[in-house]
């Protein structure tokens, strides 16, 4: 009897035991990383991403001085405001008003808008007359391509969402219709404004996210001692020693 209560206090013990950290977690819970850089990267991409009034919000609550005015963060809000609710018309035209040359400096971004304008047109004919679409796509995109082989794959494959019905797609052609290629062309706008006008095409944030995954990778392929899985650390309140983030 004495021996099965010994066997089941240890069994308790070794499973309620806190495990130990790894050296790696150790080495990066030392590190400190000051409040200010942290909170001046989620400015830069508020800033960068287009989002102004969260900017402003989150410079006050942060105590960060203000940065130099982007001049185009409205604008870019609200051409990928209208990208992301399907209004592509309205979102050419607002991209032409802020930057006359930028469509036709950019033929793939040209197309890339004009086909997803064509795609809105025919998720709203389903069902009904597609005649719209049709003298669309070749008014505006049988033209382009003519001289482009990847721009004809992709005003056929578009196309050929006018043949089969919604539940009947197959998956690359469904993803035509998934709010991500909206979310997507919008960035890819956001992207091309910002370098024309800023001469960076994404927030700081994003190339240090790449520059940590290369990381891991490289010393992943050198078997180099890591855990199992790392965590970005952006929760606030973890309990590495960091100081949580200022979010709004």
């Amino acid at each position: 009897m004495d021996i099965h209560r010994r066997i089941q206090s240890q069994t308790s013990s070794t499973s309620t035991a806190t495990p130990s950290k790894h050296a790696f977690e150790t080495r990066v819970a030392d590190v400190k990383s000051p409040k200010s850089d942290i909170n001046a990267l989620i400015l830069d991409y508020l800033m960068m991403e287009g989002y102004p009034k969260a900017a402003e919000k989150f410079q006050k609550e942060a105590n960060l001085k203000p940065k130099q005015e982007d001049p185009t963060i409205n604008a870019r809000q609200e051409i990928q405001h209208a990208i992301h609710v399907g209004n592509i018309q309205k979102a050419i035209s607002d991209l032409n008003e802020l930057d006359p040359g930028i469509l036709d400096s950019d033929p793939h971004l040209h197309f890339s808008l004009l086909r997803l304008q064509l795609i809105e047109l025919i998720r709203n004919a389903k069902g009904y007359d597609p005649t719209a679409a049709i003298n669309f796509a070749q008014e505006k995109l049988a033209p382009r391509a003519a001289s482009n082989e990847q721009f004809l794959k992709e005003l056929e494959k578009t196309m050929a969402l006018l043949i089969f019905p919604p539940d009947k797609l197959q998956p690359d052609l469904a993803a035509l219709l998934h709010s991500d290629l909206r979310r997507n062309t919008a960035a890819q706008v956001n992207e091309v404004v910002l370098q024309r006008h800023t001469e960076r095409r994404e927030a700081a944030i994003r190339q240090l996210v790449r520059m940590r995954a290369w990381a891991e990778a490289s010393c992943r392929s050198k078997k180099r001692n890591l855990p199992d899985r790392i965590e970005l650390g952006l929760n606030n309140g973890d309990d590495n020693g960091h100081e949580p983030m200022v979010t709004t």
